[in-house]
């Protein structure tokens, strides 16, 4: 068997990616809010708050990075992809 007969693929065994990768930019500010829901809940001892608040408050702040990350990614994509179709129309329009 030679190598031109051998199917080549670039498919792993691997998941698709981390639990937050398609959230998308409505995932992300629901978990800038609930981010900030858990640390209200903490701040204000609400029951199920836990007893040392260093580590609501990290868990919350955990939460709110994430959800920065993925805001940010899904905005700067968004208008990556709009300065790409505006220099498209100005190609074709100079043709």
């Amino acid at each position: 068997m030679t190598g031109k007969d051998a199917e080549q693929t670039d498919e792993r065994g691997h998941g698709s990616g981390p639990w937050w990768a398609e959230l998308g930019t409505w995932g992300a500010v629901g978990l800038i809010a609930f981010g900030c829901l858990v640390a209200a809940w903490g701040f204000f001892r609400l029951p199920g708050a836990p007893e040392e608040m260093a580590g609501g408050y990290h868990a919350a702040a955990k939460v709110v990075a994430v959800g920065l990350v993925v805001a940010g990614s899904s905005l700067l994509g968004r208008r990556g992809d709009r300065v790409a179709a505006t220099e498209g129309m100005n190609e074709s329009d100079r043709a």
